[in-house]
């Protein structure tokens, strides 16, 4: 670009960059309430980090300690105290005189800081867990790549380009802003990238059933043959279902289509204010057990196999225990995608429901109605807040780029509403009370929920690196059944773990016939296996599936189909 072109780019911009923040002026103003809410939570994070500062004045020794190894790493930075992987100074840049002591500074106190206060005598153990989280955020916030100023890539990139980098990154936050209302969810992916039913959610199907809460698709069989009994799939309704259905080379879909199952998958509303009424009861009343009767009325099958994943699986484990109260033996086996059953530990998640959290939380989904997807999202990707939010913020704001067109992350980018009172009743009995392990510890529809009385075949699979449910978690929830458990850890985390095509020859896989006392004891015994865990679930489901019969066209059931696949519940937006 000449320097003439340029000026004329820059003077553009910068026209266009002052309506938007006249705009974005406006935008707060309309969103106050909700600024109001996250002032609030910045204050409790602020507060547990005082707490924490409390603490450590009562321990002068650890202090003195802390003082002296932080000047001495100001006096002599040395290589060998920083993480020399560590993403955010990967640049060459980073090794300019300057900026070189400047990151080994940062990575020395960071590194430091974290472990003062990690060595403080534990207080109670919650408390403790959330002053080192929000103690790491602070740390990740403050880091000196996620400022113009203190960044040597983008101040090269701004020189590159004339300014331009600048006020493109200004731009790509304003959008951000406009886009999600006042929240900091950055921009992951190119959302223009994909459309649902073309690119990506485009296995082919029709939804033969709906109601209020859900569609249910049907997909196509590819198989002469298929197994007699269907196979009903329960996402989470915090994301939507096609995680499950990206694109055709990582579909899990696709992939058990065409190893001849009939496959029907629930498709969650995206819900709204008129839907703030919605129970837990109803997701397991209205949706689960409606989705069995649909395929029975639908297929004549009064035998089925159910999948389901997350809280997805949560809802499938509730409704078993449903079922089995109330004589209903039509699911014959169950698989569990990275569930909870027993939240005696939900990881950092465990940060976001204190009781003073849950205050803000309830007023808020009080007044909007739901819980914004979007302020979800969020809360998960500072699970992982250097690659799944400073590295975004860095990329769009600071060096003025597209992030790169990635179908995971358009998914992860499309988020959903919860209902204020289903949201409510979940995370208190499940994640604050942890009353789904004990005998009766929950009412769902008037019947005592007992998770113990589940004797189906079940079939685990967990991650090992899993930051939203916690491999050893869920192993816990496996123990509480007591019906034959197959428990299976793949590697990589949440997602990957779980969506790993045989094709990809990637990660590994650990089982072992028998739950033994402890999920460490567990994986000591277990055998490691390279490569997809797809296929050994497939072996582990034909054994519970029944004869083959003819492939079920859609249109040979009894239900009519009523639109193709995705349907229109799956496209509606935040």
């Amino acid at each position: 670009m000449s320097e003439n072109e340029s000026q004329q780019a820059f003077t553009q911009m910068i026209k266009q960059l002052g309506q938007q923040m006249v705009d974005a002026g406006q935008l707060m103003q309309d969103n106050a309430e909700r600024f109001w809410f996250n002032a609030q939570r910045q204050s409790l994070m602020m507060q547990e980090i005082s707490d924490a500062i409390t603490e450590l004045s009562k321990n002068p020794q650890l202090l003195q300690q802390y003082q002296q190894q932080i000047f001495q790493a100001l006096s002599e930075p040395s290589d060998s105290q920083v993480e020399k992987k560590d993403r955010r100074f990967q640049h060459e840049a980073w090794q300019q005189p300057g900026f070189a002591e400047l990151k080994q500074l940062y990575l020395s106190f960071s590194q430091l800081t974290q472990q003062l206060f990690n060595d403080l005598p534990e207080q109670d153990a919650a408390k403790k867990q959330r002053q080192q989280f929000y103690i790491r955020q602070w740390l990740s916030a403050i880091s000196p790549s996620n400022y113009l100023m203190t960044n040597p890539e983008a101040l090269q990139q701004a020189q590159n380009t004339n300014g331009l980098s600048v006020l493109q990154g200004i731009q790509n936050y304003l959008d951000d802003m406009k886009r999600n209302k006042g929240m900091q969810n950055i921009r992951m992916t190119d959302l223009s990238a994909f459309e649902l039913g073309k690119n990506i959610a485009c296995t082919p199907g029709s939804v033969i059933f709906q109601n209020d809460l859900f569609q249910l698709i049907q997909y196509t069989p590819t198989t002469q043959k298929v197994a007699q009994k269907p196979l009903l799939v329960v996402p989470p309704w915090i994301n939507k279902y096609y995680i499950l259905d990206l694109q055709a080379h990582n579909s899990w879909v696709k992939w058990v289509v065409d190893q001849g199952f009939t496959v029907f998958m629930i498709s969650w509303v995206n819900p709204d204010k008129q839907h703030k009424h919605l129970a837990f009861d109803d997701y397991m009343k209205q949706g689960v057990v409606e989705a069995t009767n649909a395929i029975e009325q639908h297929t004549g099958e009064q035998a089925i196999n159910a999948v389901g994943y997350c809280l997805g699986g949560t809802l499938l484990g509730c409704t078993l225990a449903y079922m089995k109260a109330k004589g209903d033996q039509r699911i014959q086996s169950a698989t569990f995608f990275t569930t909870l059953l027993d939240f005696s530990d939900p990881g950092e998640l465990g940060c976001f429901i204190s009781e003073q959290q849950l205050d803000i939380l309830e007023q808020q989904m009080a007044h909007e109605g739901v819980l914004d997807g979007r302020s979800l999202a969020l809360a998960y990707n500072m699970l992982r807040e250097n690659e799944l939010h400073w590295s975004y913020h860095v990329n769009n704001y600071l060096l003025g780029k597209e992030p790169p067109v990635f179908d995971l992350l358009y998914w992860n980018s499309d988020a959903t509403n919860l209902p204020a009172n289903m949201h409510r009743f979940y995370l208190r009995n499940m994640y604050q009370e942890n009353r789904l392990k004990d005998p009766s510890g929950i009412t769902l529809d008037g019947t005592a929920i007992d998770i113990s009385k589940i004797d189906i075949p079940s079939y685990f699979l967990s991650a090992q690196k899993d930051h939203i449910a916690l491999w050893k978690s869920t192993y816990l929830g496996a123990q509480q059944l007591s019906g034959n458990v197959e428990f299976v850890l793949s590697g990589s985390g949440h997602v990957a773990g779980v969506i790993n095509p045989p094709e990809n020859q990637k990660y590994s896989y650990f089982t072992h016939p028998e739950i033994s006392s402890s999920a460490d004891n567990w994986l000591s015994a277990a055998q490691e296996t390279e490569g997809s865990w797809w296929e050994h679930w497939r072996d582990w489901l034909k054994q519970h599936s029944g004869d083959s019969v003819a492939a079920r066209a859609i249109n040979d059931g009894k239900l009519p189909a009523l639109e193709p696949a995705p349907g229109e519940y799956v496209k509606k937006k935040c």
